[in-house]
């Protein structure tokens, strides 16, 4: 199936079945990205940008939320 068959078979489902697909594509869709970031973390892909926030943090460059 492609892209654009896909994105036609979606257009066409009734409201209550959007509202499900929606659902369950905003949970694909977290998980999807959480094992990504996982992944990075632990490749130490995330390592520079940890070091430069702690280094922001302590040196008082920060602003609270």
């Amino acid at each position: 199936m492609t892209l654009e068959e896909l994105e036609q078979k979606i257009s066409q489902l009734p409201p209550g079945e959007l509202a499900e697909f929606r659902e369950w594509f905003l949970r694909f869709d977290g998980q999807r990205w959480d094992q990504q970031i996982e992944k990075d973390a632990l490749s130490g892909k995330l390592d520079a940008i940890a070091r430069s926030a702690v280094s922001e943090f302590r040196s008082g460059q920060t602003n609270p939320l």
